[in-house]
């Protein structure tokens, strides 16, 4: 998702702070899910038919949320490390047993739930 380059500019950007030492996984977790709660606050009381044009007249704030959540990711799964990719295709894995196709399709229900 991110570029090497990038992924490194993010990491030098905490250590030349010196915030590592700030870092913990509750530390971080706990700011993920602050962040997350910030970008789900922009549409908190739109209606679902207003949806598209909040994204639009709040793209900058979004991707703003949306920068901090990936920045703060990065630092945990560098932290952990954890390799992403890995990760994602372990998890593709898992959930495409949780959910075959013949029973999930066109369903929002947990995989603990389909019929």
């Amino acid at each position: 998702m991110l570029s090497k380059t990038l992924y490194q500019k993010i990491i030098e950007f905490r250590a030349d702070r010196d915030w590592e030492q700030f870092h913990t996984l509750r530390t971080l977790s706990t700011s993920l899910v602050l962040e997350t709660a910030e970008l789900a606050e922009i549409t908190q009381w739109a209606k679902d038919s207003e949806l598209d044009e909040v994204a639009r007249l709040r793209r900058p704030e979004i991707e703003h949320e949306i920068a901090d959540i990936v920045i703060l990711l990065t630092y945990l799964v560098h932290d952990l490390g954890i390799d992403v990719e890995q990760a994602v295709a372990a998890k593709l894995v898992l959930n495409a047993t949780r959910y075959p196709v013949d029973r999930a399709r066109g369903s929002a229900k947990k995989y603990n739930k389909l019929d």
